[in-house]
């Protein structure tokens, strides 16, 4: 008898909740708008979406990024590209004799100017930790934050300081000056 009680006293239960649910999803009306008010919708966001064409340009305007002559060498470039013949010893040109040798490039002038050159010469293809200390692998070399090492540029010997090493940059230091580059893993 406890168990037909039990049934009956859910069954009590139950039956006005579904009731209530069935009453309360048939009052729920639909979210969307009517066929209609969405096909307004839509031919403004057509027209939206086309932009208007713009009106063409005068032949005679100059074009900023494409001017005439772009593509001609520069005057100065000539001028300095022009070989230097014989002069005399006046400097005019006429009498035979040693003709100027081409200027060789400069190379860094400044502290800074060397970091950016010898840095951009290291290739190192990783960095590791080890003993939780962080390593930068220069190809079989591995070094640790605070080596000091030697890279020759221009048969000139320099010597580089490793500062500091992120999983993916490090940092050197030549003379006060401190440079971040990127490590860039070889495949």
């Amino acid at each position: 008898m406890n168990s037909r009680f039990f049934l009956l006293a859910g069954a009590a239960v139950f039956l006005p909740v579904a009731q209530a649910f069935s009453a309360a999803a048939a009052a729920v009306t639909s979210d969307l708008v009517p066929p209609a008010r969405r096909q307004a919708t839509v031919e403004v966001a057509e027209r939206l979406t086309r932009p208007p064409a713009p009106a063409p340009l005068p032949a005679e305007l100059p074009q900023p990024f494409n001017p005439p002559g772009f593509e001609q060498p520069d005057p100065d470039e000539v001028k300095a590209a022009v070989p230097a013949g014989p002069r005399t010893a006046a400097g005019g040109p006429g009498a035979s004799g040693p003709t100027a040798a081409p200027a060789q490039p400069a190379g860094p002038v400044g502290d800074r100017e060397t970091l950016e050159v010898l840095g951009g010469l290291l290739k190192p293809s990783g960095s590791i930790t080890l003993g939780g200390r962080p390593r930068l692998i220069i190809g079989t070399n591995r070094f640790e934050v605070g080596t000091k090492f030697g890279v020759t540029y221009n048969n000139q010997d320099y010597e580089l300081e490793l500062v500091a090493i992120d999983r993916t940059t490090f940092t050197l230091r030549y003379r006060g000056e401190e440079i971040t580059r990127p490590i860039r893993p070889t495949r």
